[in-house]
């Protein structure tokens, strides 16, 4: 690519005296703008900002390069600044970097994967070589820069050294996926040169894998490197070579090191998926408690297919018992042997519904535990989800028995998963019986261990939990409704769709499993955050008189809406994302002004259908339409007036 074409010398500034980062990235923003690159300077100035969060721009040697993606670009191209003085704030790779050098890459939307990481990569590719770097340095004036961007260097008279045989691969990751991938890479195939040894770089950036490894380069290579902010992709491909893991800044520091590491005294031996070399690192660098966490959210993310098949079921079998006024009385075993087909149908659906239904917490329990300990977990963690739906009551026939519920689910899938996981690795057999320790002795030692923790601890505790709940909600009538939908709809609007969000739902809906409380907070905070959000970007020029979200934002918000009406809250991710200060605390409230609204004016909705098809099913369809539309009108109007108070003083630009 020839990086003149991309820029112009009225791009090029020698005359900078700006000390901050924020500074000079307007100045060059706004040299962009006059030169006709950007629709809207503002715009592209704030996608810039976003992205200096993500991950540090600054790298060595005095350059940095911020760069930015936006809609607000007309044409691809960059802007240049050598500063007289040189920031030493500015965040780098390397700590005591003083940027001196700035490249400011605009970028169209349209040309994310493709324009911006090839420019990238070149300018990351050429910044490598000293020299190159040093002819732009060298540059006095605008005229002389540009020339020297296309500088090729000959590096012809630098002696060889002498090829020692030996193959290193190498993967570079980051977390953007952009520049530090391709200096990264780059920075170990120079040091390779230097050491005589073969080093092939896989990028693994925005742009998916590039110059990936193939099976004869693995089959030849002597050890490997991740040098990764992020999960390496394909890990077991190199199952067997050596290895050395660590961040994708380290080969700009020590590229020569890392090899002699993977070389002579690497990380250990890559053994493949499930190693438990590996398996016990990550638990080491994860955490007791963000492995359990991870644990449960696997389990959630396992039953909520369980939920939604058993709810669409129960969903069909209400509306179409609606047109014959039937919706309550549907399930009851006289229609089972009606004369009437149709009748006979919709009444199985709903027991089939109900059915599926008995699975959520099995389906979760299982799941949970086979997140921690893989397939020996599985057995273990089904039946002491089938304890905790209440299974066994009616096979001891004790009617009056009361489930332990979600969270027993969630105390045996947990201890199912640890007790198998602790069981595979500690009991050592001969190679001859190896088979038995998972086929016989795991499913035993543990299915036992979840009966008696069952028996004796889980049912009499969390069952007697359950009833106190059932009755503390019973006995508070009002004052209870409200503070409970007042927590689930809180937890339900946090983070759309997020851990918080999932474990509102799974207790939500095990309540309402457990006919302890109806889902009429849970479904209403899924669709009231996403349609007020979508609203507030139709109606701040008519309530303010002008836009306070910018182009991209109001696309966003018209598939909002419509994600909004068929349950999808994460239609309102974008938004989230980039005013989380003012987005997150505005959609809990808004949801529980909506919810609590509703249920004060008695709308029931006891299925887990918040999308609008699931709306016939509520009781008091009017008092549900009107917390529906009391908590979006809140979050639309909270939102355009917080977000046009900001604009006025400064303090957001779009």
């Amino acid at each position: 690519m020839n990086l003149a074409q991309m820029t112009d010398q009225a791009l090029v500034r020698f005359d900078l005296l700006d000390t901050n980062k924020k500074d000079v990235i307007w100045k060059l923003t706004e040299q962009l703008y006059n030169a006709g690159y950007l629709s809207s300077k503002e715009d592209f100035y704030h996608e810039v900002l976003e992205r200096e969060k993500l991950s540090a721009t600054g790298f060595e040697a005095g350059l940095a390069i911020p760069h930015g993606k936006s809609s607000a670009v007309k044409k691809a191209g960059f802007a240049v600044a050598r500063l007289s003085n040189p920031i030493d704030d500015w965040e780098s790779i390397d700590p005591d970097n003083k940027v001196e050098l700035v490249f400011l890459l605009a970028i169209p939307e349209g040309e994310a994967g493709s324009t911006h990481l090839n420019l990238l990569a070149e300018l990351s590719t050429r910044l490598m070589d000293k020299s190159y770097y040093e002819q732009l340095m060298k540059a006095q004036n605008p005229n002389e820069f540009i020339k020297a961007l296309d500088y090729q260097s000959d590096n012809s008279d630098q002696g060889t050294p002498q090829d020692t045989n030996q193959t290193v691969l190498v993967i570079t990751a980051c977390a953007a996926g952009i520049a530090h991938t391709y200096m990264a890479a780059e920075a170990m195939e120079q040091a390779g040169k230097k050491k005589g040894i073969r080093v092939f770089s896989e990028k693994q950036g925005a742009n998916g894998l590039e110059d990936e490894h193939t099976k004869e380069m693995i089959e030849q290579a002597d050890a490997v490197v991740f040098a990764t902010d992020i999960s390496p992709k394909g890990k077991e491909r190199f199952k067997g070579l050596p290895y050395v893991q660590t961040r994708v800044a380290a080969p700009l520091e020590r590229g020569e090191e890392l090899l002699d590491k993977a070389l002579n005294n690497p990380d250990g031996i890559i053994e493949g998926n499930g190693s438990k070399e590996e398996e016990t690192t990550s638990r080491q660098n994860q955490g007791f408690l963000a492995e359990m966490g991870q644990a449960i959210l696997t389990g959630i993310s396992y039953m909520i297919p369980v939920i939604v098949a058993a709810g669409l079921m129960m969903g069909i079998a209400k509306l179409g018992a609606i047109p014959f006024g039937l919706v309550n009385e549907i399930n009851d075993q006289s229609y089972a042997t009606s004369d009437n087909e149709l009748f006979v149908i919709l009444h199985h659906l709903d027991k089939f519904g109900f059915l599926i239904f008995q699975f959520m917490y099995p389906i979760f329990a299982a799941f949970t535990a086979y997140s921690l300990a893989d397939r020996t977990g599985i057995v273990p963690g089904f039946i002491g989800g089938m304890f905790a739906a209440g299974v066994h009551y009616k096979y001891w026939g004790i009617e009056e028995g009361i489930p332990s519920g979600f969270l027993g689910a969630l105390i045996l899938g947990l201890t199912a998963g640890y007790l198998a996981r602790f069981l595979n690795e500690k009991i050592k057999l001969n190679k001859n019986f190896q088979a038995m320790k998972p086929m016989l002795i795991i499913p035993a030692i543990s299915v036992l261990s979840i009966f008696l923790l069952n028996f004796y601890v889980v049912d009499p505790v969390f069952g007697g939990l359950n009833e106190l709940l059932r009755t503390t909600i019973e006995s508070a009538q009002e004052s209870g409704e409200v503070v409970l939908s007042t927590i689930i709809a809180a937890a339900t609007a946090f983070d759309l769709g997020g851990p918080i969000n999932k474990a509102a739902g799974a207790i939500a809906i095990g309540l309402a499993a457990d006919e302890i409380f109806p889902l009429t907070a849970r479904v209403l905070a899924i669709v009231i955050p996403p349609i007020g959000l979508g609203l507030a970007t139709v109606l701040d020029r008519f309530v303010v008189g002008r836009r306070v979200f910018d182009a991209n934002l109001r696309v966003a918000g018209n598939t909002s809406i419509l994600l909004g009406f068929i349950a999808i809250s994460e239609g309102a991710i974008p938004f989230m994302l980039r005013n989380p200060i003012i987005t997150i605390p505005i959609n809990i409230v808004g949801a529980i002004i909506g919810s609590v609204t509703a249920v004060l004016l008695g709308a029931v909705q006891w299925y887990p259908l918040p999308a609008f098809w699931g709306w016939p099913l509520v009781e008091n369809i009017w008092s549900y339409l009107i917390g529906l539309f009391v908590g979006a009108l809140f979050i639309a109007l909270a939102n355009i007036f917080i977000r046009h108070a900001l604009i006025k003083k400064g303090r957001i630009k779009i």
